[in-house]
């Protein structure tokens, strides 16, 4: 049997916000808005879709393997916009990034408040 994650809902005090914050971050386009969602499509075929709520957000952690050229990128436009980023999940480590499992990887906050990561190594795939 093959299981593929398809999509999942991403809640957000504003979908398109949210939606176009990851999207410049990553460097992605933001998808056509299909009722209340505005979707973003990920290489995988996974569609992140950003829907509106009026009630307290709680918050989510999104992880994204990227490629070492893409966290250049991604780490140019977070420092550009100012986004605050950390080496830790915890941010004791601010303004800085890990090197976990040889890789790079960093952590960050969406306007609604969830917990981003981008990583070029899986984590347990070795490395230094």
């Amino acid at each position: 049997m093959s299981v593929e994650l398809n999509h999942t809902i991403v809640l957000a005090r504003d979908n398109r916000e949210s939606a176009e914050f990851l999207a410049h971050v990553l460097g992605l386009e933001v998808g056509q808005e299909w009722g209340p969602f505005i979707p973003l499509a990920l290489s995988n075929g996974v569609t992140l879709d950003f829907a509106t709520v009026d009630h307290e957000v709680p918050l989510q952690h999104y992880a994204f393997l990227i490629s070492e050229d893409e966290f250049d990128g991604t780490f140019r436009r977070i420092e550009e916009a100012g986004v605050s980023y950390f080496a830790d999940p915890h941010g004791k480590q601010p303004g800085e990034i890990n090197h976990n499992d040889g890789g790079r990887g960093m952590y960050f906050f969406d306007p609604a408040g969830h917990a981003m990561e981008v990583i070029t190594r899986p984590y347990g795939s070795g490395g230094s």
